[in-house]
């Protein structure tokens, strides 16, 4: 059985969201899972014209290692809600983490339950392997059974990424532009690890456009949104910046490195 190292460290983070708080870990907002297989592009099939491409987009992301893009894809790796929150900081404009932001945490930990539901199932119906083990090279994060075990296509990660920073921009839509290119920044960091294809970062995004279109009629994700809304707003109106210098070197490596 394959394991899906990326969506087992997602439910340890929910389960550890759960802990803290004292709370049952809190579910999703969907009420039915679309079939991703109808939403997605199926995956490249060995040797086409995608495939290709993704294995020379694969063979240029090597030559990143060592450099500050390389660095900025290993510390996207993890998957705590604590590191995601605080990765929209010079994005919002305010240093943000899951306790000064916890109605903001409660909306993420919600929509990750949901992201689980549909990588699994899509990840299931293509079974595509990760490119280091299909073109060798080194990649950003540690190897592992459970890591080489788990399948590409499309990738949790980006999914993750992507649908974070749907629900931030519409959170703080005045900064929608910075916060949608650090989640953009957020999944090709997967690809530029080595662990994703291009392909299979896309269709995570793809897959997060979806999701997001499907929470908007939940009306627990309106209640909650709203939540976070006021919350983010007095954090911004009153609380600490993020270091300017940092920030912009963020913004210039936010850029597509392809």
């Amino acid at each position: 059985m394959r394991v899906r190292v990326g969506l087992a460290a997602l439910v340890a983070g929910i389960a550890a969201f759960g802990s803290a708080t004292g709370q049952p870990p809190p579910s999703g907002y969907l009420t039915t899972t679309p079939d991703a297989a109808q939403i997605l592009r199926p995956a490249p099939k060995e040797g086409d014209a995608r495939d290709l491409e993704d294995k020379r987009l694969y063979e240029a992301a090597r030559k990143l290692e060592g450099g500050p893009r390389w660095a900025q894809a290993q510390a996207d790796v993890p998957y705590a809600i604590s590191n995601r929150i605080a990765n929209f900081s010079c994005a919002v404009g305010v240093k943000l983490d899951a306790a000064s932001a916890p109605k903001l945490a409660l909306v993420l930990t919600r929509t990750s339950m949901d992201v689980g539901r549909l990588n699994t199932a899509a990840k299931a119906v293509y079974s595509r392997a990760r490119p280091y083990k299909r073109w060798g090279g080194t990649i950003c994060t540690e190897k592992s059974p459970a890591l080489d075990n788990s399948f590409d296509y499309p990738s949790g990660h980006a999914q993750l990424g992507w649908g974070d920073a749907l629900v931030v921009a519409e959170i703080a839509p005045d900064r929608a532009a910075q916060v949608l290119a650090r989640g953009r920044a957020f999944a090709d960091s997967r690809a530029v690890c080595g662990v994703h294809t291009v392909s299979a970062v896309d269709a995570g995004m793809t897959l997060a456009s979806a999701q997001f279109a499907l929470t908007q009629s939940s009306p627990a994700y309106r209640a909650d949104l709203e939540a976070a809304r006021a919350e983010l707003a007095a954090l911004r109106a009153s609380g600490p910046k993020p270091d300017a210098a940092m920030c912009a070197k963020e913004a210039e490596l936010n850029k597509s490195p392809f």
